[in-house]
This record gives C-alpha cells, structure tokens and sequence, in this order.
C-alpha cells in the first residue's frame, strides 16, 4: 500500500476513526488496532512474506526475555548472537545472496574458470532492512542493559511493525517509541494538525517534485550515450532532488501520519542540502540510519579513542557499510567510499563538527563564504549520487566522463520544468529551515495565508503530480 494510493487515503481515516472514536476508551484495544492495521498495511504489498516480520518480531521478543532474566553472561551472550545470526542471515539470503553468487561467478570467471551459480528467483521482502534493524538494536539495547525486556507482545509487535515506519523507516528504538506504545494517548488537535500539514508536504515532495524528476533521470540515465554534458548534468541534479523529495517526503508522510495516532517518530531529514560540508549533510540525512550506525557500530568498534587511525578505520567501515546496506551492489559501495573519502580531510583536521547549527540562522540570505560552501558541498554530493544512480560501476564513470567532455557542450535536450518545482521546494525549505518540517506554519497568525498555502500545494498536486508505483527505499 503506498502512502501516495487511493487506498491508503482511505485506510488512514479509517484507522483514525476507529482508533480515536471505537477503541479509546482501552490502550490494549488501541494497540491491537494498530497491529492488525500495520499486518494489513504489509500484507497488501505481499502477504508471503509476512511470516518473515512475524517471525523476525517474535525471535527477537523471545530472545530479549531470555537475555534479561538471564544472569549467566555466556547464555545472555549466546542469545544475543542466535538473534543477531538469524537476522542478518534472513537480510543476507534474501538481499545479499544473489550479490555475492555473481561475484564470485565473475572472479572465476576471469581466473578461467566457468561457473553457472544457483540464484534466487524472489523479490526481496519490502521493509526487511528497516524492521530487522529494529530488532537488533532492541536486542543489543537489552544486552547491554539499557533497557529492560518488553513482556507485552502485543506492543513489542506494534514497535517492530508500526505502520508508517516499517517499509522505510525511520528506524525506531526501542527506548524512544515503545514508552509512547504502552502509555495512554490523548488526542491532541494541535498535534494532529501538524501531522496533517507534514503529510501534505511529503505528498508535495513526493508526487509533484521527485516524480516529475524521475521522468526525466530515468530517460537520460537509461539512454546516457544520447545526451549532451549539460542534459547529463541537470539529470544528475534532478536525481538528487528526487531521491530527496521521495525519501524525505516519505519521512514527512510517516512522521505525519504517526502524529494522528498521539505517536512521535525521530526525525530523519533537517533540510541536508543547506549543509556547508559532508560532515553536516551526514548528520542532516537519513538521520536514524546515521545515528544507528554510530551507536551500534562505530561506538562499538571503539569510535574515536584509540587515535586518528582507528577514527579513520572506523570512518570508512561505516561509510562501507552503509553503502552495502542500500543495495547489494558495486556501485552503492563505491557510493559509500566516496563519501568515507570526502568526510576524511574534516576528521583529519577535526573540522567535521564546525557546522552544528542551522546555516544563516538569525540572517534571512547567507554570506558569500556560506553560499559556495553549500554549492560544493551539493556538488560533491551529486557526484556520489551518479553511482548510486547508475546501475553499473562502468555505467557511472561512463556518465562523468561525458560530462567531463568538453567537446560535449550545447544546449540542454531534457525538459527543465521539474526546475520549478524544485524551486519552490528550496525557498519554503530555505524559509523554514528552523523548523522540523516545511510546512509547520502553525505560527502564521493569518489563517487565509495558512488556508492560501494548503490551497495552492493541493492545486500543484492535482495538476502536476506524476504518481508513480514505488519509493525509491523500498527497495532497500
């Protein structure tokens, strides 16, 4: 079911109203409510694969009473691993499997040798790379005694399969969002208000911005060879716009829709284009995905303290890892070591926490110096996106190196209309760029300006939305 979908129009209300005006009266009615509502949400992409979430939530409820009540630390430790092992061997079949078979293929195959290897004829399960990593750091969170095992399984089962987080995420924790599920909810019109506006925003980004730009980067990027360098480079801008608005606007759509039901998500985008250097853009994209590897990964494989080499190791494991975690594939990798090699001067120097407050805060414009800064960053930034864009490591340096061409100049063949509407997304976001989303407006005294806004957004969505039938995480 995509947020974007008649159906989910209609499923959203609907759980709002029973939820609100049938079943609350009782938390556990409520909870259950938004179980079977997050089981149907998933069931509607494809039910096979449910048995997958219901087992990854009950492996890792059970394993978490098993560590807690345990005091022998070799069984705690040995509960942890089985969870761990199970998880990342589902996530590793199904996503990873197919990835490694063909490399190896290849390696014999250029050593001499033919190899014909079994693959998998299945799509990947949607969600699996989100709801898995809710598992584990749940998991690891009991093991180090941070928080004590969930004994409700109902509520453990609504914190792994919350609907409109578990396709694509923010990742939750458990620390964060289970105390929400198991504490009464009272409805709050402000709250809910703004959820609403969040979500007309994501649908603005979403349908009107990145879809509008994917008609154009799937047509230059599948036909390359065709295009001039300045079609090449507005496709590869367009890109970054899309995948933004469709993973931002997804973000905004879940964290909106969260807020009808008394629910908080973190945060995952603060407006990363306005970063004035990849450490910042790092810490404005993807925010839970980032902060979950910081905390699960490059904490635990001794973060900063033991020297500069060990950050610099540590750096780029997480950027490699990263990259592997959105897609089995050369390229993603690659994408994850560029940007291990561009945050690299900022750690060596220790400039990567330079920038931690909102740029031009308290100016409406930015100086010179904080203009270019964010004009190479983006640039830098679109450059790695080619190779998560492309389908093959030779695809994507085929793709720069017709832009660096400079026999390849004219005039731009593509349509450049989606230029408006990524204006239209850079002043509102330039304009709100203190607030948690682009449409918190709540403070405009004016409720025909408020009610003017909303009017015109709608009218974009209904003239030029492009609905396409995905997001582009799903897939990972």
């Amino acid at each position: 079911m995509l947020f974007n979908s008649f159906t989910f129009a209609l499923f959203l209300p609907i759980v709002f109203i029973l939820y609100w005006f049938v079943t609350n009266r009782s938390l556990k009615l409520q909870n259950l409510l938004l179980l079977f509502a997050s089981y149907y949400f998933y069931a509607n992409w494809d039910w096979r694969f449910m048995f997958l979430l219901i087992f990854s939530t009950f492996l890792d409820y059970y394993t978490g009473l098993k560590m807690y009540h345990s005091a022998n630390a070799s069984k705690r430790k040995f509960w942890l691993w089985l969870s761990i092992g199970i998880n990342l061997g589902f996530l590793g079949i199904f996503k990873y499997y197919n990835f490694f078979a063909e490399s190896f293929a290849e390696l014999f195959q250029h050593l001499g040798f033919t190899v014909h290897p079994w693959t998998l004829k299945v799509i990947l399960p949607v969600g699996i790379s989100f709801y898995t990593f809710h598992g584990l750091s749940y998991v690891i969170d009991i093991y180090k005694k941070r928080i004590p095992a969930e004994r409700n399984i109902v509520d453990y089962s609504v914190f792994v399969s919350f609907f409109p987080l578990l396709v694509a995420g923010p990742i939750e924790r458990a620390t964060h969002l289970l105390p929400q599920i198991k504490r009464k909810r009272i409805f709050n019109y402000a709250q809910a208000a703004d959820g609403l506006r969040q979500i007309l925003w994501g649908l603005f980004m979403k349908v009107v911005v990145a879809d509008n730009c994917a008609i154009v980067v799937n047509e230059v990027f599948k036909n390359q060879d065709q295009y001039n360098a300045p079609s090449l480079i507005t496709a590869a801008v367009f890109f970054a716009f899309q995948i933004y608005g469709d993973f931002s606007g997804y973000s905004n759509i879940a964290l909106g829709s969260a807020k009808l039901f008394g629910i908080d998500l973190l945060k995952n985008f603060a407006f990363p284009y306005f970063s004035r250097d990849i450490a910042e853009f790092w810490r404005r994209w993807h925010i839970s995905l980032s902060s979950w590897f910081k905390d699960y990964l490059y904490i635990p494989l001794g973060g900063s303290r033991g020297g500069q080499l060990m950050v610099v190791r540590n750096t780029f494991i997480i950027f490699l890892v990263s990259g592997f975690w959105h897609g089995a594939n050369w390229t993603f990798i690659i994408w994850g070591l560029l940007n291990a090699l561009y945050i690299m001067p900022l750690i060596l120097f220790k400039l990567n926490r330079k920038n931690t407050n909102a740029v031009a805060e308290l100016r409406v414009f930015p100086n010179m110096k904080e203009l270019l800064q964010m004009l190479f960053t983006f640039a830098i930034t679109v450059i790695a996106w080619v190779f998560f864009r492309s389908e093959t490591v030779a695809g994507a340096f085929n793709y720069l190196g017709r832009i660096a061409d400079l026999g390849n100049y004219a005039l731009p063949q593509i349509d450049l209309k989606p230029f408006i509407f990524i204006f239209i997304l850079i002043i509102v976001e330039w304009l709100q760029r203190t607030k948690q989303h682009g449409l918190q407006i709540s403070h405009l005294k004016s409720a025909a300006v408020r009610w003017s806004i909303y009017a015109v957004l709608l009218l974009l969505l209904l003239i030029f939305g492009a609905n396409s039938d995905s997001f582009i995480y799903f897939q990972f």
